[in-house]
């Protein structure tokens, strides 16, 4: 079953490309898209929504107000807070009202899937404990928080990382940083930086084709133990 996702965002474009990140994820649907925080109220008295991805700063109602107006109003949704804005006070606020997780604009496609995932394994964690102990708290807690990115280098997340050793697998054999970028949905540039840490790491190994009539490409495979 796929979690109902509502976007609460007053900039077109943002709120676009947001829809496509969580469209992205086969677990997530969008439900909706509020342009400011008195639409999304209106819109979560009339819909269930798992989750909701909220702008801090937008006209007639903000984020923060919203969020406040979520926790009266008792409305069964957790919230991931978007904002430009990076001011102590406006996370500690908001870190007050319970949201699973705070993105700060521009955030990269992989950061806003580990917070969609996070949200997921709070919810997953939830669903697997009756009765409240010690133990199952601290699980929920750590279930929660484990989804946090890696130790990785600099833009290296994952998600994205098992996503292409997925897609490497399925080519079972030599293809192109092109090849795979159109096949898991990700930019040249993205393909790229991921494929030199596979290969640094000794998980891929690359090599160069110098028949295309033109310019080299790169050309890149798993590599057999």
């Amino acid at each position: 079953m796929a979690y109902n996702v509502l976007i609460v965002e007053d900039d077109p474009m943002v709120a676009m490309i947001n829809e496509q990140y969580v469209r992205k994820n086969k677990n997530f649907n969008v439900s909706g898209s509020c342009r400011n925080g008195q639409e999304a109220i209106a819109f979560l008295e009339e819909h269930k929504v798992d989750l909701v991805i909220l702008d801090v700063f937008m006209p007639f109602m903000d984020g923060v107000e919203t969020l406040k107006k979520i926790r009266e109003g008792k409305f069964n949704t957790e919230v991931i807070m978007v904002t430009a804005a990076n001011d102590t006070a406006t996370l500690e606020s908001t870190m007050h009202l319970g949201v699973i997780d705070y993105l700060i604009k521009p955030f990269a496609y992989e950061r806003f899937q580990v917070a969609l995932e996070k949200f997921a394994a709070h919810v997953s964690a939830l669903k697997e404990t009756d009765v409240l102990d010690q133990t199952s708290v601290d699980n929920i807690i750590s279930n929660t928080k484990k989804l946090s990115p890696k130790d990785y280098p600099k833009g290296i997340q994952e998600k994205t990382l098992n996503l292409i050793l997925s897609c490497l697998e399925c080519k079972k054999g030599w293809t192109t940083g092109d090849c795979i970028a159109e096949t898991v949905g990700l930019s040249s540039v993205t393909i790229r930086h991921y494929m030199n840490y596979l290969v640094q790491e000794g998980q891929v190994t690359e090599s160069i084709n110098y028949e295309t009539g033109g310019r080299p490409s790169m050309l890149y495979t798993l590599k057999k133990n």
